[in-house]
């Protein structure tokens, strides 16, 4: 099982992408919580230069909320990562497939949760 679902833009500068996205993942009820600059942590941490690349951690509380309550540990694989990063052949975008990352876990209640949050990421992605 492919543990992500991807689609390249063209046509949009990286910072463009990133609004698109947010705007995107807004729409079907996901915030931003975490930011992460992989490419200015690079360069601080190992003083290299790495292509713009943005790891957004997108969360929606109502089912974040049902999640917890059905796996308590459930939050070690939250917030839902969605990355951005720039390619030759344009900006690429990906998300995390809920189900892939969710497979490990025997819990029917947290499988409905993940199917729900997949359709919704990936209609998402498909929409950019």
């Amino acid at each position: 099982m492919k543990y992500y679902h991807e689609k390249t833009l063209t046509g949009l500068t990286f910072d463009e992408a990133i609004d698109k996205v947010t705007a995107a993942l807004k729409e079907i009820g996901f915030g931003v919580l975490t930011d992460i600059d992989v490419s200015a942590t690079m360069k601080k941490k190992l003083d290299v230069d790495f292509r713009p690349y943005r790891i957004l951690g997108a969360c929606n509380p109502p089912y974040a909320y049902k999640a917890l309550q059905a796996e308590d540990k459930i939050g070690v694989m939250l917030p839902c990562n969605v990355i951005v990063q720039e390619k030759e052949n344009g900006i690429e975008v990906a998300a995390v497939s809920p189900m892939a990352s969710m497979q490990a876990i025997e819990n029917d209640e947290l499988g409905g949760i993940a199917s729900e949050i997949e359709t919704k990421l990936e209609n998402m992605i498909n929409s950019l």
